[in-house]
């Protein structure tokens, strides 16, 4: 979890507009009150969503947003100051982002020479083994191609072998231990690090060395995988074992895969499926997924049963991560990735390799057996499911108790109504009774409000539609805000000619609160900053003005436009889309918002409800001048 989203989730949005002095008071699950960033003393036009935690006058001020956004405005503070005093009021610590020195670069390029140099000296004393080359060979079916293309090499079974090359070489003991090559001895001194191991070089996405992974021979040492410690430039959250050479391979097919070891990555490639990539033996870290977010969406985790199985979900979803979270094993926490899937707008599957065999067994056998393997991955929830009920008696009502106890905690976490909804189907399907019997039918009907007398279940089924649909186009909005901002971080120019044609066509200019999410918020806030100075190039100042908070989603953005080549004038057409598509979609769940408090207010004879038809017929109006903003726009292109 972001630092952001780690403080949204602590801030509660009701008690923070309270407490700025706002009267609120209920209106169905929302809250309603005066704005205070206008005067105002008749309609109460500012709406708090507690559920969202997000905000919306809908009088003259026409803004909204989130927690940060409600700070900043009401205190006058930019969003560094606005997360800074969030941070405090939640506790939660903020990461300090400074860039590398030109002494560090050079540090830091000299570790790298260091370690390039390591991996020739394990691959001579691999040369030199033939027992361990035949491992490689026979029992792990590598090609010597793939031995060399992939750097392995082996670790002598001695306490200073390493460290007497080395020093012979010119190498201190301190770069060597800074390289993560040597260990330091209680008593003083430094000893090899690895010994006895199969060498295993672990790069960057980009290709830099960063440290090592070294897999035993003998089956009784331990542990069974020994990474580089972390170093300047090795911290395993942050790599992914493959990932410089699958990066091309994953655009190509749209998908990873990630596996366990990494002998497997490279046996996998080796076979053909060069879309594979391996964690550092941990469970995945929100900033692994992020990485591979940057090449695809569609994820499939190829689990060991014994990581993905009874053993990762029996005994307590909340507690898998802790559980798994060892060198070696990598973690399957079902509710953690199902909450990083819906941060990231991603698609995770999970796909189980059969008992008993690793990936490059399944491949050395079959090659098509990997890919149907691949094929049937199944969506988190869905797996979690099955796996529960795989061997159980499901007519025992205990036993339908014990799995919906489980599973239902999956369902309520997902923020999309109609997955919500398909999943209580199938689980009810699966253990064969009503839904209405399932736990958590109560809160289903919570948040859908039940039609009042007269409107009977014809009402009720078109307001779950149209929950559903608002659903999806929210994850549909994040996609279009992600492209807005990704062309205009690269172009941020362009940013003058689209709001020149937005007056042109008589509509307001592009705004911080034309964008939902707040990374999008805070990227946008720099980009209307960079083109309203004149010191340094627009570009340039976005990229060094970024806050840390921001780093993965700027890497994320630039690499979604590496191949950035269309004409200036097609790219100004789709920022314009965009931008009426993101307006009309918010001007449309506003004025359904509005005409549900217009209802509320009519049904308890309040006068306020003359007040809400009048902002019923602004935004309606807003919906009509969009509309035809974009036929103007189409027709302009056809001529």
């Amino acid at each position: 979890m972001s630092v952001i989203d780690e403080i949204k989730s602590k801030v509660d949005i009701v008690d923070l507009v309270s407490e700025a002095g706002v009267k609120l008071r209920h209106a169905g699950r929302n809250y309603t009150g005066f704005c205070p960033f206008h005067d105002n003393k008749h309609t109460p036009s500012f709406v708090v969503w507690p559920e969202s935690g997000t905000w919306r006058c809908f009088g003259q001020c026409n803004e909204g947003g989130d927690v940060f956004k409600f700070v900043m405005k009401r205190e006058n503070l930019d969003f560094k100051e606005a997360l800074d005093k969030l941070a405090t009021r939640t506790g939660v610590q903020v990461p300090t982002f400074t860039r590398q020195t030109p002494e560090q670069k050079e540090a830091y390029d000299n570790l790298r020479i260091l370690l390039e140099d390591a991996i020739i000296f394990y691959r001579s004393h691999l040369m030199a083994n033939r027992e361990i080359l035949n491992y490689l060979r026979q029992k792990r079916g590598l090609t010597d191609l793939s031995i060399e293309t992939f750097g392995l090499g082996y670790a002598p079974n001695a306490w200073d072998t390493a460290l007497t090359h080395f020093t012979q070489r010119g190498y201190s003991e301190h770069d060597m231990a800074e390289a993560g090559l040597l260990s330091q001895r209680d008593s003083g001194g430094f000893y090899d690090r690895f010994r006895n191991r199969i060498m295993i070089p672990i790069r960057d996405e980009n290709g830099r060395m960063t440290g090592f992974g070294a897999r035993i021979v003998d089956p009784n040492d331990v542990p069974k995988f020994l990474n580089s410690p972390e170093t300047p430039i090795f911290s395993k959250g942050h790599l992914l074992y493959g990932l410089d050479r699958a990066r091309k391979p994953i655009r190509a097919a749209d998908q990873a895969v990630i596996v366990e070891g990494y002998l497997d990555v490279i046996a996998l490639h080796q076979a053909g499926y060069e879309n594979v990539v391996s964690p550092m033996g941990t469970a995945l870290t929100e900033h692994q997924l992020r990485l591979l977010k940057r090449f695809t969406r569609r994820i499939v985790l190829a689990l060991d049963p014994d990581t993905a199985g009874q053993k990762a979900v029996l005994h307590g979803l909340d507690a898998a991560r802790q559980a798994m979270d060892r060198e070696g094993e990598l973690g399957f926490d079902a509710r953690g990735l199902l909450r990083e899937e819906a941060r990231l707008q991603a698609d995770l599957r999970v796909a189980s390799i059969p008992d008993g065999l690793d990936p490059d067994e399944i491949v050395a056998r079959n090659k098509e057996e990997w890919r149907r393997l691949i094929e049937r991955a199944k969506p988190i929830v869905t797996y979690v499911m099955e796996t529960l009920a795989a061997g159980q008696n499901i007519i025992d009502p205990k036993v339908k108790n014990q799995i919906a106890a489980q599973v239902l905690p999956l369902i309520e976490d997902l923020p999309n109504a109609l997955e919500r909804d398909t999943y209580r189907q199938q689980l009810a399907r699966m253990l064969r009774v009503d839904e209405s019997a399932l736990t958590g039918t109560q809160a289903q009907a919570s948040r859908v409000k039940r039609p009042r007398a007269g409107q009977g279940a014809q009402s009720a089924q078109k307001q779950v539609a149209e929950k559903s649909k608002n659903a999806l186009t929210l994850s549909s909005n994040n996609k279009v805000e992600a492209y807005i901002i990704a062309v205009l971080v690269k172009k941020p120019e362009l940013l003058y000619r689209l709001d020149r044609v937005l007056q042109e066509y008589g509509l307001l200019k592009l705004a911080v609160q034309d964008f939902e999410y707040t990374d999008h918020q805070m990227m946008f806030g720099l980009i209307r900053e960079a083109v309203e100075q004149d010191k340094t190039e627009h570009h340039e100042f976005v990229v060094e003005s970024v806050p840390a908070s921001l780093q993965s989603l700027l890497q994320e953005l630039d690499s979604a436009t590496e191949k950035f080549e269309r004409m200036e004038e097609k790219l100004l057409e789709e920022l314009l889309r965009g931008v009426i598509k993101l307006r009309r979609v918010a001007a449309g769940e506003n004025l359904n918002q509005l005409r549900y408090l217009q209802e509320e207010a009519q049904q308890v004879g309040d006068l306020r409800a003359a007040s809400y038809q009048d902002l019923v017929l602004k935004h309606t109006k807003l919906l009509h001048n969009l509309d035809q903003a974009y036929r103007k726009m189409s027709l302009k292109r056809l001529q």
